[in-house]
């Protein structure tokens, strides 16, 4: 790296650093404007910004995470969760078993999709809300939940950190993971 590198890259982090804290505009669009500066003044290659072999942090990960938490941002501001929630109390005509696994399997069909500790931290404020509404204890509700989501998790490369990087360093794509989670004889 040159010298006026080093000093470029001192004032993106500086200046990152002043609008985080300042919070003049959101920290992750800060953030992500201050790596995507260095990697346009040269104080970074892709391969040192999205893999350190010497701090073993995967950035392929990092930002497939950060992607899941984008879209699970517009989709909780968009409702779908407690729609969800709520249609699936309707459905099952206030039982409190049906209700329970109805939630189950939207908690755990989301998870295959999303990452699971997300989808649990979307789906309980539902959950309580609907046994608060029908007198029901929450922690049954809220423990099959994380059951469920941890299952669902499972069940995709998406659905769990630790699946990502499995894979990542397997060298699997999404469609390879499925494939051996379809083919394992105790799944």
């Amino acid at each position: 790296m040159n010298n006026w590198q080093s000093w470029a890259a001192l004032a993106v982090f500086l200046g990152a650093y002043a609008l985080i804290i300042s919070e003049k505009i959101h920290r992750v669009a800060a953030a992500l404007g201050g790596a995507a500066l260095m990697l346009a003044i040269g104080a970074t290659d892709d391969k040192a910004a999205f893999y350190s072999e010497h701090s073993g942090i995967d950035w392929n990960v990092v930002f497939l995470l950060l992607g899941m938490i984008l879209i699970v941002g517009v989709l909780k501001k968009t409702g779908m969760f407690e729609y969800l929630a709520i249609w699936s109390a309707k459905k099952a005509r206030a039982k409190p078993f049906r209700v329970m696994v109805t939630l189950i399997v939207i908690t755990g069909s989301a998870s295959a999709l999303l990452d699971n500790v997300t989808t649990v931290l979307l789906i309980a404020p539902v959950t309580f809300l609907v046994c608060e509404r029908l007198a029901l204890p929450v922690a049954p509700f809220l423990i099959a939940e994380v059951f469920a989501s941890n299952i669902g998790g499972m069940a995709t490369l998406v659905g769990d950190p630790p699946n990502i990087i499995i894979a990542s360093r397997a060298g699997l794509s999404f469609n390879d993971f499925w494939s051996i989670w379809r083919r394992c004889p105790r799944c």
